[in-house]
């Protein structure tokens, strides 16, 4: 027992030694730590260095477990007794107390003492020197020759300063060079244009010198200052140096020098507020001549060259650093490439088309706009240079540039059928191989094609002419219906590639515009499909109508007698509601049947509902008219009156019998979810009782009967509210039965306030009569059924 605690002694000694060690080699690191930190971020404060700092590392309490029982409590209390719970003795140094400043005023004292005081500095010096200048000259205190002379030894003084200063003091000699090279430009201005020390050449040679050797300056102190004051601040220069000398070649020549000086910049900087700057002023001072002093036989070459040369220079400066360091596109990116895209093309569009032979040249001239951006695209893809965006954006400029040149070049029809086949190309495209702007494209040139297609209806369909047979468009077989069948098959192909769930849209966050899409293209595929047989219906028969007109002179009149035939008109309008009624009704079967969309069912009940109401208001008063037209025989001797006139009203029938089913089919199915059971049974009954009456009207009518609108139509309207109320009750439906005590209630309005105005005596006590019995009838129904009406649960 006494080796054994003897061997404890020994090893809680060790164990003592290596933790004192420990702690020593904590410090050291600890120190060393904080050098590397001082040594990396020489401003941190002192709390930050402490904070990087590794904790020293706590000795935990352990209890050294033997088998007896004693022997273990003795162990742990001796451990307890010679090492008491450990805890790090060393804490970094603390930092001075400093009464710290708030950041801001840090910051804002910096900004001042190191960069505005400077600036404010060096404008104040130059302004000094100007003025300094002007007293000399207003007092002949020195020739124009020596003011020259010190202003450019005063420029070149304050160059060497500036580079003298550079190594030691960047920031400060990048802002007095600035001011070097400023008063070089305007001492070389004052000597050309104030005392005519040396030729226009030699200025304009001088300033060339100052504009690279400020590019070069900007580009070893990497900074946009100098580069700004250098180049964009020489812009002014031939300004500065004109002789009104209308030497307007010049002027641009010296204004491409300065936009290549700002395309070396991009190659190794692409500073971009300067690459804006040089952007906007270069294409004012082009639309201010362009504007002002541009004449078209004379300046025509000169405008397409330098057009060409400052959009080149642009165009490859965008696309440089694109290139070179692969930089993710802004929005003021894309903005820009489409806007040198645009002027160039706006431009020259605009001086080919005052040109005498320029206007066959537009088309052309589009092309090629989208030849360059294509060569581009090409390149990039071959090569690689880029990611696919780039390509994607430059490969958009062609297709954009290829659907401007369709309608220049081309004209009606084929501008709509290439636009159309277009935006399929570029959905296809956009949704397959997941690019945004190509499928961005396509929605712009869907609406354009839409456009194009109704623009072509409206002009296309109203050439006819009796006297020109050549202009009679036969019904289908024609080049104008082919075309609305082929932008129907694009946009079926679209519509169908935006509803397959294996290609999702790369606008996926554009929630908005893809939810309006997902409406907008198949409502443009519905009405072209659906208008373009009401175009061939309608002009069918326009044509007719056209064709009966006929003129002649009755004997003893000195007036022609001009005729069309009306009826000819009728039949046209009812085809073209019975064509509404049946297109409406495939397309509910079609919707009921394969797609099943309950979106689209809605619209398609509001539109059946309107359908049917066109033809109840509208179709049986031509169906009427017809009729009269046939009883009458009106206008018989020049046109035909045949029995035809009253067989088409059966046919219209038909077709509203065909569009009632659809819409009971709707109220069937279960996708639609809100039920319409009460909505269709008012339609139904309404539309019923509505043709009912025309009907009566129409053989009493034919029946030659005076009592028409009076006996008729009071007895059967009495009848149908009999039986709904029968149907109401054997149904179980209290809507059907309120519908018809309401409609007896009309029917009894029209007999006291109408219809006994007019009637004789024998008619009164028939109407009379026959509504007593029916009120007895419905009032029987009622007390024979009553409980099972007052038991019923609604349906």
């Amino acid at each position: 027992m006494t080796d054994n605690q003897n061997k404890l002694n020994q090893l809680f000694n060790n164990l003592e030694n290596l933790l004192k060690r420990q702690e020593e080699f904590s410090k050291e690191i600890s120190k060393l730590q904080t050098e590397i930190v001082k040594l990396k971020s020489p401003k941190a404060e002192e709390t930050d260095i402490e904070e990087k700092i590794i904790k020293e590392t706590v000795v935990p309490e352990k209890y050294i477990e033997v088998e007896e029982k004693d022997e273990q409590t003795t162990i742990h209390q001796t451990y307890q007794q010679k090492f008491p719970k450990r805890t790090s003795t060393y804490s970094a140094p603390k930092a001075p107390k400093v009464s710290k400043r708030p950041k801001i005023k840090s910051n804002l004292e910096k900004f001042i003492g190191e960069n505005l005081i400077n600036k404010i500095g060096i404008a104040i010096t130059v302004i000094g020197v100007s003025i300094g200048a002007k007293y000399a000259i207003d007092h002949q205190l020195i020739s124009p020759l020596t003011r020259i002379i010190l202003g450019y030894l005063f420029g070149i003084g304050l160059l060497g300063v500036a580079i003298r200063l550079k190594k030691n003091y960047d920031n400060f000699s990048a802002v007095l060079l600035s001011g070097a090279m400023a008063i070089m430009y305007f001492i070389t201005y004052a000597a050309y244009s104030f005392y005519d020390l040396f030729p226009q050449i030699i200025a304009f040679i001088l300033m060339l010198v100052f504009t690279a050797f400020t590019v070069l300056a900007a580009l070893k102190y990497n900074r946009q200052v100098i580069a700004h004051i250098g180049l964009v601040g020489a812009y002014a220069v031939p300004f500065l140096l004109s002789e009104n000398s209308g030497r307007v070649d010049i002027l641009f020549s010296y204004t491409a020098i300065i936009n290549i000086g700002i395309l070396v910049i991009a190659f190794k900087k692409y500073w971009k507020p300067l690459y804006y700057s040089s952007f906007i002023l270069t294409w004012m001072i082009y639309f201010f001549w362009f504007e002002s002093e541009f004449q078209i036989e004379e300046h025509i070459g000169l405008a397409f060259t330098f057009l060409t040369i400052f959009f080149t220079i642009f165009y490859l400066t965008f696309l440089v650093y694109k290139l070179i360091k692969k930089e993710k596109f802004e929005f003021i990116d894309i903005l820009l490439l489409l806007a040198n895209s645009f002027i160039f093309f706006g431009v020259g569009y605009d001086i080919l088309n005052n040109y005498e032979t320029g206007e066959q040249l537009l088309g052309i001239f589009t092309i090629c706009n989208a030849i360059i951006h294509f060569i581009v695209s090409v390149i990039i893809y071959k090569q690689k240079l880029a990611d696919r965006n780039l390509f994607y954006l430059i490969s958009g400029l062609v297709l954009v540039f290829i659907t401007i040149a369709i309608p220049i070049q081309l004209n009606g029809n084929w501008v709509t059928l290439l636009w159309a086949g277009e935006a399929a190309l570029l959905f296809w495209i956009g949704r397959t191989k997941n690019v945004p702007i190509y499928e961005m494209i396509s929605y712009a040139i869907m609406i354009l094609a839409f456009f194009s297609i109704y623009q072509d209806w409206l002009t296309v369909y109203s050439g006819y002419d009796p006297d020109f047979p050549e202009t009679r468009i036969t019904p289908i077989l024609n080049i104008n219906f082919l075309v609305s069948t082929l932008f129907i098959a694009a946009f079926g192909f679209i519509n169908i590639l935006n509803n397959n769930k294996k290609y999702n849209s790369p606008l996926i966050s554009q929630h908005g515009i893809l939810r309006l899409v997902s409406y907008l293209i198949p409502a443009i595929l519905v009405f072209v499909l659906y208008y373009s047989f009401i175009m061939e219906i309608s002009n069918y028969w326009g044509q007719l109508i056209d064709d009966s007109a006929i003129t002649f002179t009755n004997e003893g009149e000195s007036y022609q007698n001009y005729y069309r035939d009306v009826d000819l008109n009728r039949f046209k309008n009812i085809w073209l509601i019975n064509y509404s009624l049946l297109f409406f009704s495939i397309l509910s079967f079609v919707n009921i049947k394969k797609l099943k969309s309950q979106q689209l069912g809605f619209v398609n009940l509001a539109i059946n509902t309107l359908t049917i109401t066109a033809f109840l208001l509208f179709g049986l008063y031509e169906l009427s008219e017809l009729r009269e037209s046939y009883l009458q025989q009106s206008l018989s001797q020049y046109y035909n009156r045949g029995i035809f006139n009253l067989v088409i009203r059966y046919i219209s029938f038909v077709f509203v019998a065909i569009m009632l089913i659809a819409c009971y089919r709707y109220t069937r199915k279960d996708f639609m979810k809100n039920k319409f059971h009460q909505g269709y049974d008012l339609l139904f009954h309404a539309t019923l009782l509505w043709i009912i009456s025309s009907e009566l009207l129409n053989w009493m009518d034919i029946a030659n009967s005076d009592q028409t609108y009076k006996l008729g139509l009071s007895i059967l309207w009495g009848v149908y509210s009999l039986m709904l109320i029968a149907l109401g009750i054997w149904k179980k439906k209290k809507y059907l039965r309120i519908w018809a005590l309401s409609l007896f209630a009309a029917t009894l309005l029209k007999l006291f306030f109408y219809d006994i105005t007019h009637l004789n005596t024998i008619a009164k006590t028939i109407v009379f009569v026959s509504l007593g019995i029916l009120l007895l009838i419905i009032s029987f129904l009622y007390n024979k059924y009553k409980n099972l009406i007052s038991d019923e649960v609604e349906n």
